[in-house]
């Protein structure tokens, strides 16, 4: 898995992000505005790496982190800097993309996101 990761976070590189934070990005934009603690659960990282992860952001100006309801909540929203270098980000993730489907082939891909995603429903049903 860390090879996968290096080979993504290799392309991303061109852009200043690592795998993590284009996911971050990407899951944000598809949710919108969302609490912390769901977005935690949504891409199954702790909070400790989630929190980094965002502060990263924000400090970029990718990510917003605001009051949310009551005094105690956050609420996290992608920006527009952060629509543009996600937009600028997915042509380097679909080259990664390309550069699996070249070296596995199409099916082989295809059965590794199967397998991954049986994986992680199996962890969810074993807690």
């Amino acid at each position: 898995m860390r090879e996968l990761s290096r080979h993504y976070d290799t392309e991303l590189s061109h852009v200043g992000l690592k795998t993590t934070q284009y996911a971050l990005l990407n899951t944000v934009y598809k949710v919108g505005t969302i609490r912390p603690t769901e977005l935690s659960n949504m891409m199954r990282l702790d909070n400790s790496t989630l929190t980094r992860n965002i502060q990263v952001m924000v400090s970029h100006g990718f990510l917003a982190l605001e009051k949310g309801q009551d005094e105690r909540s956050r609420e996290i929203s992608i920006t527009d800097l952060g629509r543009e270098k996600r937009k600028e980000a997915y042509v380097y993730w679909e080259n990664a993309q390309q550069k699996m489907n070249h070296l596995m082939g199409h099916d082989k891909v295809q059965a590794l996101h199967a397998l991954i995603n049986e994986a992680l429903i199996a962890l969810d049903t074993d807690k």
